[in-house]
């Protein structure tokens, strides 16, 4: 890159779109974006000097930015229909995907990609913060906001990439990983792919594209170094034992045994990614006794299991799970730390698609709870499907429980009549915006 070439995002507030943003706008780029909704992230990044449009007009498009030689980055949640990327393609701008210019950026590092359908942002954190406290030279960008800083990118030298190797239409394939992890995979964005056989296809493409070391979760049987909690592997946590901050257990690894390590999150589900982080991390050569020692300082990430809110009265948690699996890792994780409270679910689901795909699947695990809450569809980049809503999910939902239907803009209102003690928000559109909203409501009751 030149140091005077200019950079427009189309989609500037996605999460993965803005660690980019921000770490072109760092190395003293000149960066300007579009997205449909100010949030908490494009006024962080107008801060910091990128100008943003909110409004998918050809006017909205400051002058600076409308020239030919101005590269375009979108992400592909951005819809056919945007007017802005259809003129820049129309004038001949050079234009890229999010994952293909991710790609493009990364070839200067030795690049760790972490890949699944669940658990690629808290285990792409946890390396990140492992590799921060062992000081090494590397920079990271993240599918969520860290606690620890505050942000999804981490800038602490040029020698290894730390990256989230996204599925979503086979973006992961962009990338040319030193170091690749498979977290899981499951049946997911089957707009896309229209099989469960075809994800494979493509996770087992993306591994090829790896040149160097392969690390699995055991539990997928795939050739690689594996890792697993209570099951043979090159790294195993066993013996493990709950407490009200996270676990203690035993680290199994190919040359030492460590004994009561502390991880401080909770949920199995982040242990597991825990122990597929440290594997990642031993791999590369950091010292083991070191590493074991920083699972325990871990702050978490915002909407992975998140503890927002916690009074006698009220425990407010939050979590970006929209798929069923992700749910159900959620609801056990509940029933292990608060087993003896009853539970509420307030849930958006995400996507026409996905919501039509696992709709049984939905309301199945749903169901467990003892208050389900359901607002409207997000769609994202989706136009309605006929017969797919909220509703219909509703009555899918075999249960003896509450199942009732609330809008967004009502959920903080209504909120005060829900009496179970522990109330979870999930989904991954934007029922997030909603919840220091509801954090507050929660201390005046």
């Amino acid at each position: 890159m030149d140091k005077d070439d200019i950079f427009y995002f189309i989609g500037i507030g996605g999460i993965g779109m803005s660690s980019i943003a921000k770490y072109l706008v760092l190395n003293n780029f000149k960066v300007g974006g579009y997205d449909l909704t100010k949030t908490e992230i494009t006024q962080m990044l107008e801060k910091s000097g990128v100008e943003i449009n909110y409004n998918d007009e050809l006017k909205s498009i400051p002058s600076s930015f409308k020239k030919k030689n101005v590269f375009i980055i979108y992400t592909p949640a951005i819809t056919i229909k945007n007017k802005q990327l259809f003129f820049f393609r129309n004038q001949g701008n050079q234009i890229f995907k999010r994952a293909e210019f991710l790609g493009y950026l990364t070839q200067k590092f030795e690049t760790i990609a972490i890949a699944g359908t669940h658990g690629k942002t808290t285990t792409a954190a946890i390396v990140s913060h492992l590799f921060h406290k062992t000081q090494q030279s590397f920079t990271a960008f993240v599918g969520g906001v860290l606690n620890e800083f505050n942000s999804n990118l981490i800038i602490n030298g040029n020698k290894y990439a730390i990256v989230e190797a996204d599925e979503y239409d086979r973006s992961f394939l962009n990338l040319d990983p030193s170091i690749g992890l498979i977290t899981s995979i499951d049946s997911d964005h089957l707009d896309i792919y229209g099989s469960f056989d075809e994800v494979k296809v493509s996770f087992k493409q993306f591994i090829e594209k790896i040149r160097n070391k392969v690390l699995v979760c055991k539990d997928l049987g795939i050739n690689g170094i594996t890792y697993s909690l209570n099951s043979k592997a090159d790294y195993e946590a066993s013996n493990i034992s709950f407490s009200q901050t996270g676990y203690f257990f035993d680290l199994t690894t190919p040359s030492n045994t460590f004994k009561s390590v502390f991880f401080s999150q909770l949920g199995l589900h982040n242990l597991l990614n825990a122990i597929g982080a440290f594997a990642i991390s031993s791999q590369v050569g950091i010292n083991e006794k070191e590493l074991c020692k920083y699972l325990s300082t871990f702050k978490g990430v915002k909407r992975r299991f998140q503890l927002v809110y916690n009074s006698k009265k009220e425990i407010l948690i939050d979590d970006y799970a929209h798929h069923p699996n992700e749910i159900n890792a959620v609801w056990n994780a509940l029933e292990d730390i608060f087993p003896y409270y009853k539970k509420c679910v307030i849930f958006q689901p995400h996507l026409y698609s996905r919501t039509k795909d696992f709709m049984n699947e939905f309301a199945e695990v749903l169901s467990k709870f003892d208050r389900i809450v359901l607002l409207p569809i997000y769609p994202a980049r989706e136009l309605p499907i006929k017969g797919i809503s909220s509703s219909v999910l509703k009555g899918k939902i075999k249960s003896k429980n509450v199942v009732e239907l609330v809008k967004r803009e009502d959920l903080v209102s209504v909120i005060k009549t829900f009496p179970e003690k522990i109330k979870v928000v999930l989904g991954a559109g934007d029922i997030g915006m909603e919840i220091q909203k509801i954090k507050e409501k929660l201390k005046y009751l």
